[in-house]
């Protein structure tokens, strides 16, 4: 038996932190006080918009009670997790990020997919911060705070949208796991620019009730988190199932990389970090074809032309804020974003709708099993300053943050975001996506090349 210190332990990933729990090695209930003790000590970072330490004890001393009967609830359980605050918590505010709903009224209950974690024995921490109302890519708050990315100490930069909380709550040892949603990218970007792993689901798998929406048609749910093995195990539990994804042999799999697009205008330490991935998946064993995917560029090219469904949702949803007295309270690049949806015509609703349906299925038939693959944002993480500061810069690179990732979410691609081996200081990232729907597939290819992709 290896005593591990709660330290310790509270800096270990999902999966063997449930094996430390097994074996006597760690203790829930320790390492919960760890991790409430590191989020005390961050306050003011803007990572926790509530703090759920009451609950978190009862869950975590509910766990040891598990584990000292050898009754473990799942592979995850005293495994503590912390909620993008568009999930309702039962006794909980949830403010999407805005001051509008601040002062709202507590949730009654959970959401299903908050309680399938709490059935699967995993420790609630609180609620993170995010986007207001999960609209952009960046990840900054003006009415909350803008978390930092923890990966440069001297200089603010943008942990990434709109899950930023969960991202940084992770990557800065905050949290073991965290949820979130991806609407346009908003699970793998912070994922990305954070240095940490972040899943994306196909449309449907998980379940959004209970969850304040950006998107209906585009939201999904997906799990941040230290490995792919952990963003697995957050899968199943989230569906109230037992992981039943395989890793792949990596001599199988065929990876096409994206020339359309994704590869456009990336930063040096980006392509020379995907580059050197792709050797050595090559040299694994992995087939790699490079060819341009038509379907990506006309996903696009749809979506500068016409709008996108998120916008026209967005609207819908948020019609009356937006188009009354509210808006003052509401941070000005959002609205501006939510207000395309209202300029956006049946035309142009209808055309990407139909274009939407028609470009998956030729994709589908195009890569027949084959994995997509490419960087998935093309730079490091921006400074927060001249971000905040102009508002034309802003939509620039938000616009090329959630480029590559945006794609996915149109065609319903479920995708794997995960670290890049780089000379790089900041993280980069790799992103593996697959056809809508083969989800348990990319998550086992994922497993399958995360140690090479990692690797120098």
């Amino acid at each position: 038996m290896t005593d591990l210190s709660p330290d310790r332990a509270a800096d270990l990933a999902a999966a063997p932190l449930a094996r430390a729990y097994l074996t006597g090695d760690a203790d829930p209930v320790a390492v919960t006080e760890v991790l409430l003790d590191r989020i005390a000590a961050a306050q003011g970072s803007a990572v926790f918009l509530a703090v759920t330490a009451e609950r978190a004890r009862r869950e975590a001393a509910a766990s040891r009670a598990r584990y000292k009967d050898g009754r473990p609830a799942s592979p995850l359980d005293g495994v503590p997790v912390a909620w993008k605050d568009l999930f309702d918590m039962e006794g909980e505010v949830t403010t999407a990020g805005s001051a509008l709903l601040r002062h709202a009224a507590p949730a009654e209950k959970d959401a299903p997919v908050v309680a399938l974690l709490a059935a699967a024995g995993m420790v609630a921490l609180g609620k993170t911060n995010l986007t207001e109302f999960a609209f952009s890519g960046l990840g900054l708050n003006p009415h909350y705070g803008t978390c930092a990315n923890p990966h440069d100490e001297n200089t603010p930069r943008v942990p990434g949208g709109s899950s930023s909380g969960s991202a940084v709550a992770v990557a800065a040892g905050l949290a073991t796991t965290a949820i979130g949603s991806d609407t346009g990218g908003s699970v793998r970007v912070p994922a990305a620019l954070n240095g940490i792993v972040g899943a994306k689901s196909s449309e449907g798998r998980i379940s959004k009730d209970g969850v304040i929406p950006l998107s209906y048609s585009l939201d999904t749910v997906g799990g941040l988190a230290r490995s792919v093995e952990d963003c697995v195990l957050l899968d199943a539990a989230m569906r109230g199932a037992r992981p039943t994804v395989t890793r792949a042999e990596i001599s199988r799999l065929h990876l096409v990389v994206c020339e359309t697009l994704f590869l456009d205008d990336c930063e040096p330490a980006v392509i020379d970090a995907f580059e050197a991935a792709i050797k050595r998946l090559e040299k694994a064993g992995a087939t790699v074809s490079t060819r341009q995917v038509p379907e990506v560029g006309e996903a696009a090219r749809i979506m500068a032309d016409n709008g996108t469904l998120t916008a026209v949702e967005a609207y819908d949803y948020h019609r009356d804020r937006v188009d009354g007295s509210d808006v003052e309270e509401m941070d000005g690049r959002v609205v501006a974003r939510i207000l395309r949806g209202k300029s956006m015509t049946a035309h142009d609703l209808l055309t990407v709708i139909r274009a939407r349906k028609h470009l998956a299925a030729t994709l589908k038939a195009s890569l027949d099993g084959a994995y997509l693959v490419g960087p998935t944002v093309p730079h490091v993480a921006p400074e927060i300053g001249p971000l905040d500061e102009d508002p034309n810069l802003f939509n620039t690179v938000n616009l090329k943050t959630l480029r590559n990732t945006m794609v996915g979410n149109f065609l319903d691609l479920p995708g794997v975001a995960m670290p890049m081996s780089s000379r790089s200081p900041l993280p980069v990232s790799f992103l593996i996506s697959a056809n809508a729907g083969e989800d348990e597939a990319v998550l086992g290819a994922a497993l399958a090349v995360e140690e090479t992709v990692r690797s120098e």
